[in-house]
């Protein structure tokens, strides 16, 4: 009874809380987005199963330590590696094309598996050894030790981004960079080098755009960017004159939003017409259903998830800890920006989920894997903290 009691006493009930409504959150909303009778899927069902998988996730990760965590970083690393070359070189029978990527694997009686969602999270786990690691190795911090250990972070983090490039999959390869980019300020690589690299990743980002917008052939003739890939810009930027192709769903979400208003149409209201709203585009479907007050409620939830890892990472008197926390961060802050970004055309769409509320088993467990991290680090620390 006294080990059980300590067991409680450890959890951290407060990451419970959020992750239990946002649950919730995503259970009333998907089950209004199929509700609509084009579906012969019950995703609802599929949504609470996958819920079930990432607690039993949580349970296993929280049971290891700070050492343990070390141990295995590169041993999930590698797995996932090898997972992802899988994708590459396996047969479509197993690895089907859906939407044009090759981004699952494709199991009978069981559904699919995305291991890019999981990735992300090897990946944390890796960079925040290689911090951990050269920082032990090098006391003084020098301009070379820097360039070293950024060469580090990009080199670990070139590696899957190529493979999941090769599916392709832009979405995924834009969270891998989030968490790199993150992982790097947090880093503690000075600003002399990191200022220069910043300025001339927005010169090249800005010069890309313009040449987009401005002189496509060129940029089809040097970089190989497709003509749909073209569509997905103009359509974000002028999405009327794309109303029938890559601009329906930003139109119809757009529409969906805005006619949800301030308190919304109510459970089961919907009707605007959005396919695949219980994936990357539900919240949509709360955003006409709940509308101002109802966004904002998830968009709170988020910004309390957020702050919380932030205080866990701050408390911690485990570096090692501190950079999963940033890697943590970074990943579902760009989610939720990106996707709720492109819901209401701030973003370009690009198929990021929503996390913990999107339909998706692979995302909500590749997630709930990452808030197992955090309860390992509540669990196995709570005596530095308060």
């Amino acid at each position: 009874m006294q080990e059980q009691n300590n067991f409680s006493s450890r959890i951290d009930f407060g990451l419970v809380t959020i992750l239990l409504l946002l649950c919730i959150t995503s259970c009333v909303a998907i089950y209004s987005a199929q509700s609509t009778g084009q579906y012969s899927s019950n995703f609802l069902l599929k949504q609470i199963v996958s819920y079930m998988v990432g607690v039993g996730i949580v349970l296993g990760v929280i049971t290891l330590d700070s050492d343990q965590l070390k141990k295995i970083s590169w041993y999930a690393y590698g797995f996932g590696l090898f997972v992802l070359l899988m994708l590459v070189i396996m047969p479509e029978s197993i690895v089907p094309r859906i939407n044009g990527a090759r981004s699952w694997f494709k199991f009978p009686g069981f559904g699919t598996i995305q291991p890019s969602e999981f990735m992300k999270v090897f990946l944390i786990l890796a960079l925040a050894n290689v911090i951990h690691t050269h920082h032990l190795k090098n006391s003084l911090k020098t301009i070379e030790t820097d360039l070293w250990l950024l060469g580090k972070l990009i080199l670990v983090t070139m590696a899957p981004l190529l493979l999941i490039m090769q599916q392709p999959d832009l979405g995924t390869s834009l969270v891998l960079c989030a968490i790199l980019a993150g992982m790097i300020f947090i880093s503690g690589i000075s600003w002399k080098i990191l200022l220069p690299i910043v300025s001339t990743a927005v010169l090249l980002i800005s010069t890309i755009f313009y040449f987009i917008l401005w002189q496509p052939d060129l940029i089809k003739k040097y970089l190989g960017v497709k003509e749909y890939q073209f569509g997905r810009i103009y359509s974000w930027l002028d999405p009327y004159n794309y109303s029938s192709a890559e601009g329906f769903h930003l139109i119809k979400s757009l529409l969906a939003i805005g006619s949800g208003q301030t308190f919304g149409k109510g459970l089961g209201s919907r009707e605007v017409y959005l396919p695949e709203s219980q994936t990357d585009f539900i919240f949509s479907v709360i955003g006409e259903e709940y509308g101002f007050i109802g966004s904002s409620f998830v968009i709170s939830l988020f910004f309390l998830l957020v702050y919380h890892i932030t205080k866990t990472g701050m408390e911690t008197k485990n570096n090692f800890y501190t950079y999963i926390c940033v890697g943590v961060i970074s990943m579902l802050t760009f989610h939720v920006f990106q996707n709720i970004g492109m819901t209401i055309g701030v973003m370009p769409i690009t198929g990021i989920p929503l996390p913990f509320i999107s339909y998706g088993g692979s995302s909500l467990m590749g997630n709930m894997m990452a808030m197992g991290l955090i309860f390992s680090i509540r669990y196995h620390h709570k005596k530095y903290m308060f």
